[in-house]
């Protein structure tokens, strides 16, 4: 799998979850939900485009493309099951859910995968 940095890792997953509850996903959606200026968000998603991680149509839906739905679905299942391990561990929720956001870009495969292993 090739290398992305975090910020395109984390819009690419944003983008993943809310097409789980928009009909269809724009950049002003994007930058509601993580918070940030459009201006910002046009340009990760103008560099997105261009390492094809997704399409953009001419009305400005975003579509993820095979390797960006590949990348988003790896951070977000690192996001789910990081986060459900901690809480499990008796982290506070909201505190979980922080520092499985900053593990789930760090992590190496390999410690990922005992993670998991060892959850099951």
């Amino acid at each position: 799998m090739m290398h992305v940095n975090e910020s395109a890792e984390n819009y690419l997953e944003t983008i993943l979850i809310l097409g789980k509850s928009h009909p269809v996903v724009r950049s002003v959606d994007v930058a509601e939900e993580l918070g940030f200026k459009k201006s910002s968000v046009s340009v990760a998603m103008k560099n997105l485009r261009e390492k094809n991680h997704i399409t953009v149509t001419k009305e400005g839906f975003i579509y993820l493309t095979e390797s960006g739905r590949q990348i988003a679905e790896m951070i977000y299942e690192r996001h789910e099951l990081l986060t459900a391990w901690l809480v499990r561990l008796g982290v506070e929720e909201e505190t979980a859910v922080r520092d499985a956001c900053r593990i789930e870009h760090v992590i190496s495969a390999e410690s990922f995968e005992a993670i998991k292993n060892h959850i099951k």
